[in-house]
């Protein structure tokens, strides 16, 4: 299969300087690998940072590929955020971002976001949208996406208020045969654009993988807690309940 970037492009040694391994990258599911091979953002991971000072500072983040100036392949880093900051958007807004929908502002050169159709001229119209997994807030020109937009109001015949609702930031819900088909504004996804097939829920069901509590690799485990948060277990440290948890997985892929 064809990738943006290769395998072997992998920048283990930068990952590495964040804790995570070759080892614990490779054991990530086979899906959420080839996301990343094409350009996608990582899941949250757990990343260590050494201070000059010796002290241990842990964090999460998500991670991208990217080419720098020399055609060299490098990261960027999504890190969550504590805090979600919101200050600046009125409860309306707030409410409608924290759902996962879109809204419209204006986003100038130092990246600052305002809602006002006064904005300075230099401020650019744009969606802006909240990364449900790192709390960042997202933003891409209007103008980017728009194109997207009337591609996908063609294909799918939406009427003139159904592309109205989708970009203010609304889900639309619309029948291919017999067949329900969601289409709304998600800008982590690659064309600005997300479909899903069912209703609103499915779409909005569809937008954070779903893991399971023990992701068994080839040389350890990504275990979720109960708060959504992954962490790697090396086949060294696995507990004696992921030993039975990874014999009855065995035993389930081998029964099909």
């Amino acid at each position: 299969m064809n990738y943006l970037y290769e395998e072997s492009e992998m920048p283990y040694g930068t990952l590495s300087q964040f804790g995570l391994t070759q080892e614990m990258v490779e054991d990530l599911p086979v899906d959420v690998l080839a996301d990343i091979y094409n350009g996608r953002k990582s899941p949250v991971l757990p990343v260590t940072v050494q201070t000059e000072d010796g002290d241990t500072i842990r964090s999460r983040t998500r991670f991208a590929l990217v080419r720098n100036d020399k055609d060299e392949v490098d990261l960027l880093f999504y890190p969550v955020l504590d805090e979600e900051d919101l200050k600046r958007f009125s409860e309306e807004q707030k409410k409608r971002l924290s759902g996962n929908r879109a809204v419209v502002g204006f986003v100038d050169g130092q990246h600052r976001i305002t809602f006002d159709a006064d904005a300075p001229d230099r401020s650019t119209k744009s969606f802006v949208q909240l990364d449900p997994e790192t709390r960042q807030v997202l933003s891409v020109p209007v103008q980017v996406i728009g194109r997207n937009l009337q591609l996908i109001a063609n294909n799918f015949g939406l009427s003139g208020d159904q592309l109205q609702k989708m970009q203010e930031g609304e889900v639309v819900t619309v029948l291919q045969g017999e067949d329900p088909v969601s289409i709304g504004i998600d800008l982590n996804n690659k064309t600005g654009i997300r479909l899903a097939s069912g209703d609103e829920q499915q779409w909005q069901r569809e937008n954070k993988r779903e893991w399971s509590k023990y992701t068994f690799g080839a040389f350890g485990c990504w275990v979720m807690d109960d708060n959504g948060n992954l962490d790697y277990v090396s086949e060294d440290d696995y507990t004696e309940e992921m030993w039975n948890e990874q014999k009855k997985q065995g035993m389930r892929m081998g029964g099909r």
